[in-house]
């Protein structure tokens, strides 16, 4: 079994992990700071970037990630959607998905978990994955699980499939950007280079 964290806008291994089955999303545990849990990186001009979603009284420890609230007293909702557009509207599918990312740039979410379901909801409709089991209680993980809720960690066999990122004329490929960065870039074909991510 493969154990995911609950993540904002999500890398391309989790999607790549999703789609060849046998996953959980871990709805139990408790929020980590400065991870993807509220956090997403993408390609801008200049190289990646991160996108962070702020939160209420993330400094208590042992916070539970389902009851973390989503601080609006900043207008992240603004940035978050003028940076996916700067980086990615000469993309070739940007245009095509746009209508339907913004109303979670609209929409005020009170916790941070909805509004990551709803997100990973929407990008496994795009993709064609069915979405995964959620467990409301931690998972322990047992042996021989890929347990990939610790800050940043990559599972074993996870090779992503180069594609043509937006900045490729000057840009190195940046393995392993949110999933948008692959979905904006090859539509419909994204769910293939997802299977060739992993053996």
């Amino acid at each position: 079994m493969t154990i995911l964290p609950l993540t904002y806008l999500g890398p391309v291994e989790h999607f790549a992990r999703l789609l060849h089955g046998g996953c959980v999303v871990d709805l139990g545990e408790h929020f980590v700071k400065r991870s993807e849990r509220n956090r997403a990186r993408i390609l801008a001009a200049d190289g990646p970037m991160a996108l962070t979603v702020p939160v209420v009284r993330a400094n208590r420890p042992r916070q539970p990630m389902r009851d973390l609230r989503i601080d609006y007293s900043r207008r992240w909702q603004h940035l978050h959607w003028g940076a996916l557009n700067a980086a990615y509207r000469s993309s070739p599918y940007f245009d095509h998905y746009a209508a339907r990312f913004e109303p979670f740039y609209q929409k005020e979410y009170r916790y941070l978990a909805d509004y990551d379901l709803d997100l990973l909801a929407l990008l496994c409709t795009l993709a064609g994955i069915p979405e995964p089991p959620l467990s409301e209680r931690y998972v322990e993980a047992a042996a021989g699980d890929l347990d990939l809720r610790p800050k940043g960690s990559t599972g074993a066999g996870f090779r992503p499939a180069p594609y043509v990122q937006v900045f490729a004329d000057r840009l190195p490929f940046e393995a392993n950007l949110s999933f948008v960065d692959l979905l904006f870039a090859e539509g419909p074909s994204a769910r293939e280079l997802l299977l060739r991510s992993l053996p």
